[in-house]
């Protein structure tokens, strides 16, 4: 096999060349037939790529009904990517009234969706878990490292939703339980807080906390939505219309200029970002040599 440079001159795929024959010319190791060329240097056509990333995955948050929807599971840290490799990227979606929200997945990275909010009883476990319903239930279990259980609620009045920073609000005789706050990322280029726990229905306003949990409310009146990309637990507000948590996100970022595709990309303070509030792909760049 031949390459051709620039010139269209055919060039040897190789040192070893063709032994023997007429019309060669000799190279000490074999014969270099006429009109081929050696090869004299590699060029590089496309460098290499990042090998090891920061990555952010949060899942969707939970849906509030009584109690207060828990925060997507937060998980954050580093990884080793190969080039030319392609990585799945899922965003969990936020879940409906008193359920989970999905998970969020990069690479083998996998963040639990928020557990929903209790109604009569104890709330569902997830990432953060659900702030428990009235009758006193229990408040949902939260994943290891990823986030804290919900509140529990009380004869009335429900449990705040758990969140990455903490557990949520015991619900009291006259309010429902308060969210959690969640915990602030910087891999988006400035600080931002994810996974808040969602307040609960109860005699007056729930807090929702930082982090997208949405604002639990009396019955009847509107319930705090939780923040968008955010995975914060939903405000409930004692009923079906409670709103849905709140999406998550997934951030990749890597030091020095771009070097794979997936997601939206942006520079920032020497690093590249890949943002992805919906389902993708991330390709880190395999090297790409030319022979001259």
């Amino acid at each position: 096999m031949s390459v051709k440079n620039a010139a269209g001159v055919a060039r040897a795929s190789g040192a070893s060349g063709l032994r023997g024959g007429s019309g060669g010319t000799s190279t000490g190791v074999g014969v270099r037939p006429p009109g081929y060329e050696f090869p004299v240097g590699i060029s590089v056509l496309q460098a290499a790529g990042a090998t090891t990333v920061d990555y952010l995955v949060v899942a969707g948050g939970g849906g509030a009904y009584i109690g207060g929807g828990g925060g997507g599971g937060f998980r954050t840290g580093s990884l080793a990517v190969t080039g030319g490799t392609t990585y799945p990227v899922t965003v969990g979606g936020g879940g409906p009234p008193s359920n989970n929200g999905s998970n969020s997945v990069f690479s083998s990275i996998t963040s639990d969706g928020g557990g929903g909010g209790g109604i009569t009883a104890g709330a569902r476990p997830g990432g953060s878990g659900g702030g428990g319903g009235y009758g006193a239930g229990s408040g949902g279990s939260g994943t290891p490292g990823q986030g804290n259980p919900g509140g529990p609620g009380s004869p009335n009045h429900g449990g705040g939703g758990g969140a990455a920073g903490g557990t949520g609000g015991t619900g009291n005789p006259s309010v429902g339980g308060s969210g959690a706050n969640g915990t602030a990322s910087s891999l988006s280029g400035s600080s931002v807080t994810y996974a808040g726990g969602g307040g609960a229905y109860g005699g007056g306003t729930a807090p929702g906390g930082s982090g997208g949990g949405g604002t639990g409310s009396p019955g009847g009146s509107p319930p705090g939505v939780a923040g968008v990309n955010t995975g914060g637990g939903s405000g409930g507000n004692g009923s079906t219309d409670s709103p849905a948590g709140g999406p998550g996100i997934v951030i990749i970022r890597y030091s020095g200029s771009r070097g794979a595709n997936g997601g939206s990309i942006s520079p920032s303070g020497g690093n590249t970002i890949h943002t992805y509030t919906g389902d993708g792909t991330f390709t880190a760049n395999a090297a790409i040599y030319n022979i001259n």
